[in-house]
């Protein structure tokens, strides 16, 4: 089996080739191949297949990134959420452009890859009172949701017209992350904790109160090998997915804080920020997610598992990154 992480430099491109390469195995087959893609060369784990590494633009997407007898390929790349905001031609560009690219070279394949898809919750929009059901209606309340609300139509669609064989993830904010803050407009979910477990002050652009619908790094993962050996044929038309997250307010998160770390939560000050807040707010904070069960995926932990996860995971490794002493 030969597999393609678009994206393989990112956080979860690299979680995903580090499982591969310890497994050796998806869906219970070998892997003989594993090819990396990003903007730059991504590093390449250990792993008892060959790996290869490849920079590039997905727009311009070279044949070299989903190589012949590719039979699965994880579609990462993207501008994220206040990037893709702030910079309308580059989102639209990566984010819808970039997804072409990668139907076209599927489609010239000729050989029906599985495509995992990356979407978004905040492809949808809600108040703080809202929980979503499976059949909701995508009305997205900023261009990062518009454009991951279209890729997943657009993938759709060849994977009806039998180009590739596509599962989308709607994924929630995915909290902790690793490593420093990035340009998505949900960065601080993962900095509140992050930043004070190293000892650093943060800011809280919106209130304790507020609510949001989130998922574990490890939990992520396990969906996204699941959908990439998953039996689609009984998914029909709608390839989109919420998966079962876990809703919590920030009050929440930072109560799980404290727990493993009493006194860190100190470091996060209140500083409202009015364009973040407007991004966030306009996600749903709950979804039902019973479809998801249906096929297979597995149920969130307690949102105090994800902090301590976040410990065993990644603290020692963004130290490391942050120039921070272990």
């Amino acid at each position: 089996m030969k597999i393609s992480i678009l994206g393989g430099g990112g956080f979860l491109g690299r979680k995903i080739a580090a499982k591969l390469a310890k497994d050796g195995t998806l869906g219970g087959k070998p892997i003989a191949e594993l090819t990396l893609f990003d903007v730059v060369d991504p590093p390449k784990p250990e792993a008892p297949f060959p790996v290869n590494a490849i920079g590039g633009d997905v727009v311009n997407l070279p044949d070299s990134a989903i190589p012949a007898g590719t039979s699965v390929v994880f579609h990462l790349a993207a501008v994220v959420s206040a990037q893709a905001e702030a910079d309308y031609d580059l989102g639209r560009r990566v984010n819808i452009r970039g997804t072409d690219a990668v139907i076209d070279r599927c489609r010239a394949l000729g050989t029906r890859p599985r495509v995992v898809f990356t979407s978004s919750v905040a492809s949808f929009s809600a108040d703080q009172n809202s929980i979503l059901p499976d059949n909701t209606r995508q009305i997205p309340g900023n261009s990062y949701g518009a454009q991951k609300a279209a890729a997943e139509l657009f993938l759709a669609d060849a994977s009806r017209r039998g180009f590739l064989d596509v599962v989308s993830l709607r994924l929630p904010t995915v909290i902790v992350r690793p490593g420093r803050p990035n340009k998505a407009a949900s960065s601080f979910f993962s900095a509140i904790v992050r930043e004070p477990l190293l000892g650093l002050d943060t800011e809280l652009p919106v209130g304790d109160d507020f609510a949001v619908w989130v998922c574990s790094p490890r939990r992520a993962v396990n969906w996204l090998m699941h959908a990439a050996s998953m039996d689609t044929s009984k998914m029909g038309l709608d390839r989109s997915i919420d998966p079962p997250g876990i809703s919590t307010t920030v009050a929440h998160l930072l109560q799980a804080l404290e727990q493993v770390s009493p006194g860190a939560s100190r470091h996060v000050k209140r500083v409202a920020d009015e364009t973040i807040a407007a991004i966030v707010s306009t996600w749903p904070p709950a979804f039902e997610a019973l479809h998801a069960r249906t096929l297979g995926f597995s149920a969130h932990e307690p949102v105090l598992e994800v902090v301590r996860a976040f410990i065993e995971d990644d603290l020692a490794a963004t130290k490391a990154d942050r120039g921070i002493a272990v």
